[in-house]
């Protein structure tokens, strides 16, 4: 007994090591995209830029719609661990060279150059992006895809804690020439849990479907084929759509407070660093109440509560908001958000096929991205036509869909699951 108590903890403690691992991997992912994303916008709007072209701007994600177009590669030329470390460690020094680059430009005087380089850099991160999700995939059981997944989003959202909340703080002192050096260096460092954990190893599933290795050109197909699997469509409808109650005011939140008089820390503050945390704390919860309650439960679960959030915008939009109804909102918003992506990105690991693992986690990931650009660039002529009474009062109703289509096509018997809770 002993013995087996020992051997538990053991693998315990390398777990951890692993998780770590993805841990620093996820967040150098979202420290330099959330800087950009936030930072730059807030610089329009001071600028006095519209709505519209502000929208526009979520156009910088592409390379993370587009990146579905080489995960094949990605799949085709990996084959064990050490396959896997080489395309990250390369994308990343690549990812930090261009954040070097951007560095010596002026964003005034040189703005299109940087949304170029932005986009640049994006590219290598999204093909990080394939290589980090599939080795997870492939290092980690069945059962313990919940905890990755935590990890996934809480390094997301740290790093956006970072990126859009405390880097947009110092940016405001130091300005862009200096801080983005350092963001270069913080690209690199985090690499180093990847370059010391050795004993990193392919999943006892993994490693029986080593073995069989897919020619490149069937590995391109698989794009396609993807779509064609019998009943996967319901997870592709619902991972276009889940997102979109709320991404729209998402994307118009900062613009929203810059328009009510707050200032680029008070911003930085609400919405980057105390905002983003309600997040990382919900998601760890999250895929917690997803181990116990199951995927299904859960994703009607979260439905509700991305409608709860919209509604309460919708509620305190006819008037001058106090900053109590604002927190409120901004953590419902962030924290319904934090728990939507651990089922999503659950359900996507669910779905992948033996050799096609990059491939297929990353076109669903991609749906959940394209809709959100469409929802953000949409929120952004809705708010300038309508105000931002009329864009709370559409995204409330995408919410109210999705959690109808959620029920609809994930039908619970509420019943047995009662039963089963009282008998424990």
């Amino acid at each position: 007994m002993k013995i087996s108590q020992k051997a538990t903890k053991i693998l315990a403690s390398k777990r951890h090591r692993d998780l770590f691992t993805f841990f620093c991997l996820y967040i150098v992912q979202a420290v330099p995209m959330s800087f950009f994303s936030t930072a730059i916008p807030v610089i329009m709007r001071q600028e006095n830029f519209d709505l519209s072209t502000i929208g526009m701007l979520q156009l910088i994600k592409l390379p993370w719609i587009a990146k579905f177009l080489w995960a094949p590669m990605v799949d085709h030329s990996c084959h064990n661990i050490s396959d896997y470390k080489r395309w990250i460690f390369l994308s990343e020094i690549v990812y930090a060279a261009f954040i070097m680059m951007i560095s010596f430009f002026d964003i005034h005087t040189n703005f299109l150059w940087i949304i170029g380089l932005v986009i640049a850099s994006l590219i290598t991160s999204a093909t990080q992006d394939i290589a980090t999700d599939s080795l997870a995939i492939k290092t980690f059981d069945k059962s313990e895809k919940g905890l990755v997944n935590s990890m996934q989003s809480m390094g997301s959202f740290a790093g956006t804690i970072i990126g859009s909340g405390i880097l947009l703080i110092i940016f405001k002192h130091f300005g862009w020439n200096m801080l983005l050096p350092a963001l270069s260096l913080l690209v690199l460092i985090a690499l180093i849990p990847l370059w010391k954990n050795h004993k990193l190893k392919l999943s006892s599933e993994s490693a029986l479907n080593k073995r069989v290795r897919i020619p490149f050109r069937q590995n391109m197909y698989g794009i396609i084929t993807f779509f064609t699997q019998k009943g996967i469509w319901r997870q592709i409808i619902f991972l276009f759509f889940y997102y979109s109650g709320i991404i729209g005011i998402l994307a118009m939140l900062r613009p929203y407070l810059v328009d009510l008089g707050y200032n680029l820390k008070e911003i930085g503050i609400m919405s980057g660093i105390e905002g983003t945390s309600c997040a990382f704390l919900t998601a760890f919860a999250a895929g917690i109440i997803i181990k116990k309650l199951g995927r299904d439960l859960s994703r009607i679960l979260y439905a509700t509560l991305m409608l709860f959030a919209t509604l309460f915008f919708v509620t305190f939009s006819t008037f001058s908001p106090s900053v109590i109804h604002l927190y409120i909102g901004i953590f419902l918003l962030w924290g319904s958000y934090g728990a939507a992506t651990i089922v999503v990105y659950t359900t996507a690991m669910d779905n992948v096929r033996p050799g096609h693992e990059g491939t297929d986690f990353t076109i669903q990931i991609v749906l959940t991205h394209l809709s959100a650009i469409f929802v953000a660039i949409g929120s952004g002529k809705l708010a300038d036509i309508f105000g931002y009474d009329g864009l709370f009062m559409m995204e409330s109703c995408l919410a109210g869909f999705v959690l109808f289509y959620t029920l609809w096509a994930y039908k619970i018997d509420f019943l047995a699951i009662s039963k089963e809770t009282i008998n424990q």
